[in-house]
C-alpha cells in the first residue's frame, strides 16, 4: 500500500471515529427512530418484531400478567421477515413499513379472529380486513396482535368474557379504562409504537388517559366504520393511540379517505389529509386562544393539580388561555337528552347488520347474541361469564325502530343543537380549542368481586361530547399523579381540525416530555444498543 493510500485511510478511520453515535432506545423509539436504525443496518424488521414479542411474553404472559392481548399474529415473524426483504429490494413503502400495530380486537382482520371480547365469536374470522386494516397493511405496517378491549365496546373497565380482566400497567391494581383498554395498556408496556380503537364515548380518550399515551378521536367520517364491529354507529369512530403525537399523526394519515360503503366518508372529501406530520410545529401554541374548561373540577384533586400545572406550561409556550369557560347546558346533558334516545334504538340494527355479514354458524340478532351469551353461567377455559352485558343486549333487543319519532329527533335537532352550542362557545369567546383534563379521576382499584358489571355509576366524564358533536378530540400525556397514574390533557376543536389539534398536542409534547414508562415493564435485554 502505498504512503498515499495509507494516510487516506488513516485520515478517513479518524474521521469516522468522530462521528457521533446513534443510541436506539425502545423504550423512547417512534417510527422516525426505528426507520433511522434500520437504514443504518442496525435494526431489521425481524429483529424489531422480536423485541415487541418479547416485550409480549415478559410482560403480557408473565410479569405483571397485563392481559392485553387476544390474539397474537403467528404470522408476525414471517411477514416482518418478507419486509425486510422487500425493503432491500425495493425500498420502504412508507413511513409505516415493518412497523408492529397493536389493534383493537373489534376491528376486522381477514387473518385473525374478530370477537370483540366476546366469547360467542372467538373463532369468527372475517371475509376481508376492515377498510383501515388493509390501508395500514398496504402501507406495510404489520398487526402483531388482536388487543382485549370491553366486550362491544359497552363498558370502561377493560373486562370482557373473551379476555378477562385487563390490567394497568402502571398500577396493575387499577383498571386500563375503555373500551381500548388493550391498547392503551399494550401502548403504555411499549408492546409497539401504535396501536389502534375505537370511540363512541371516549373509548380511546380514557384508555389514552388511565396509561398515560397519545390517542386521536377524529372527526366522524374522516376514517371508514366500515369492518369496525359497532357499538352505535352514529357516535362511532375509529382512531389511532400511540407513544408519541408524531406518530399517531402519521397513522391517522393512512387511515382517512371516502369509503364507498361508509357514507358517512363522504363529508370528508377534500377536508381530509393523508399526511398530518405535515403540521407539526414545536411553536404552534404561539398565540393560539385555548378555552379552559373546568366543568368537573373537584372530582380528584390530584388530576386538578396536574390540569393546573399543565395550563402554566401551555401559558409558558405562548398560548392564551380564556379561563374559564363552561359548556352549555345543552351540551353537558347530551348523555342523556342526545346520545341514550340513539342508543337505544340503534344498537338493535348495527348489530343486525354486522352479524349479518358473518361467516356461517353465527348469531344473526343481537337477541341471538344475548341468548347464547347468558348460557355461561361459570368459567369454561379460558372463557369468563359477562351475564351484564348479555342482559344489557336482551334489553336491546326490544328497542324501539329506527322510525322512532325520538330517535329522529335526537339526531336531525338534539345533535345539531350540541354541535352549534359548542361552535357557539368557541365563537363567542374567539377561540381556537378547547382543553380539559380528559378524565376527571385517576383509574379506579379493580374490585375483583365485581369486574364484569357494564352498570354502574361511571366517571364523571365530558368525552362524549366530542362524539355528539362528531368533532376531533387530540390527548396527550400532563404528568403524574401522587400515586404515579399518569394524567392527560384533551384539544377539542370544530370538524376536520385535526391540522391545528394534532399541532398543539405536538407543541406541548416536545417541550414537556411527560410519557413515563411504567416501572412494572422495564427494559429487557437487547432493547438499548449504539450504533
Amino acid at each position: 500500500m502505498s504512503p498515499t493510500r495509507r494516510l487516506f485511510l488513516a485520515l478517513a478511520l479518524a474521521c469516522a471515529s468522530r462521528l457521533p453515535a446513534a443510541e436506539f432506545d425502545l423504550a423512547s423509539a417512534g417510527v422516525p427512530e426505528i426507520q433511522a436504525a434500520i437504514d443504518a443496518g442496525a435494526l431489521t424488521y425481524e429483529k424489531l418484531t422480536r423485541l415487541y414479542l418479547a416485550r409480549i411474553a415478559a410482560y403480557d404472559d408473565a410479569g405483571p400478567k397485563l392481559n392485553t392481548v387476544i390474539t397474537l399474529n403467528p404470522n408476525a415473524l414471517e411477514t416482518a421477515r418478507a419486509l425486510d426483504a422487500e425493503f432491500k429490494a425495493k425500498g420502504r413503502r412508507s413511513p409505516l413499513h415493518g412497523i408492529p400495530i397493536l389493534a383493537k380486537d373489534n376491528f376486522d382482520t381477514a387473518d385473525l379472529p374478530t370477537s370483540g371480547g366476546c366469547f360467542v365469536l372467538a373463532d369468527s374470522l372475517p371475509y376481508a380486513d376492515a377498510p383501515t386494516i388493509k390501508q395500514l397493511r398496504d402501507a406495510g405496517a404489520i398487526i402483531i396482535a388482536k388487543m382485549n378491549m370491553d366486550e362491544f365496546a359497552h363498558g370502561g373497565l377493560g373486562f370482557s368474557s373473551r379476555g378477562g380482566q385487563t390490567l394497568n400497567p402502571h398500577d396493575p391494581r387499577r383498571h386500563p379504562a375503555g373500551s381500548s383498554g388493550g391498547t392503551g395498556a399494550g401502548l403504555a408496556a411499549w408492546f409497539s409504537p401504535i396501536g389502534l380503537g375505537s370511540d363512541t364515548g371516549g373509548s380511546i380518550r380514557g384508555p389514552a388517559s388511565a396509561n398515560g399515551v397519545v390517542g386521536i378521536k377524529p372527526t366522524n367520517g374522516l376514517v371508514s366504520r366500515t369492518g369496525i364491529m359497532p357499538c352505535v354507529l352514529t357516535f362511532d369512530t375509529g382512531g389511532p393511540m400511540a407513544r408519541s403525537v408524531y406518530d399517531a399523526a402519521l397513522t391517522l394519515g393512512f387511515m382517512t379517505g371516502v369509503d364507498p360503503k361508509d357514507p358517512l366518508t363522504r363529508n370528508s372529501r377534500g377536508l381530509g389529509f393523508t399526511d398530518y406530520t405535515q403540521f407539526l410545529k414545536k411553536d404552534a401554541l404561539r398565540g393560539v386562544r385555548l378555552g379552559v374548561i373546568r366543568d368537573l373540577a373537584g372530582t380528584d384533586p390530584e388530576v386538578d393539580r396536574v390540569f393546573e400545572s399543565a395550563l402554566a406550561e401551555l401559558k409558558a409556550l405562548g398560548a392564551v388561555l380564556v379561563d374559564p369557560v363552561k359548556f352549555p347546558g345543552i351540551a353537558m346533558a347530551n348523555r342523556a337528552a342526545v346520545m341514550e334516545p340513539i342508543r337505544v334504538t340503534e344498537v338493535k340494527q348495527n348489530y343486525a347488520d354486522y352479524l349479518g355479514g358473518l361467516r356461517p354458524g353465527f348469531p344473526r340478532t343481537i337477541g341471538d347474541l344475548a341468548d347464547a351469551g347468558i348460557k355461561l353461567t361459570a368459567p369454561q377455559g379460558e372463557f369468563l361469564p359477562h351475564p351484564s352485558v348479555y342482559k344489557r343486549f336482551k334489553v336491546l333487543a326490544g328497542g324501539p325502530p329506527l322510525t322512532s319519532l325520538t330517535y329522529t329527533s335526537a339526531k336531525q335537532h338534539g345533535m345539531p343543537a350540541v354541535q352549534g352550542a359548542v361552535l357557539g362557545l368557541m365563537e363567542d369567546n374567539q377561540l381556537d380549542a378547547l382543553v380539559y383534563p380528559t378524565r376527571s379521576r385517576q383509574p379506579e382499584l379493580i374490585n375483583p368481586d365485581t369486574p364484569n358489571i357494564v352498570d354502574r355509576p361511571p366517571t364523571p366524564s365530558l368525552t362524549s361530547i366530542a362524539n355528539v358533536t362528531q368533532f376531533p378530540d387530540v390527548q396527550v400525556p400532563a404528568g403524574l399523579t401522587a400515586e404515579k397514574m399518569p394524567v392527560t390533557i384533551s384539544f377539542l376543536g370544530a370538524a376536520y381540525s385535526e391540522p391545528k389539534l394534532l399541532a398543539y398536542a405536538y407543541t406541548y409534547e416536545q417541550a414537556t416530555r411527560h410519557l413515563v414508562p411504567p416501572a412494572t415493564t422495564p427494559g429487557l435485554p437487547g432493547e438499548k444498543f449504539t450504533y
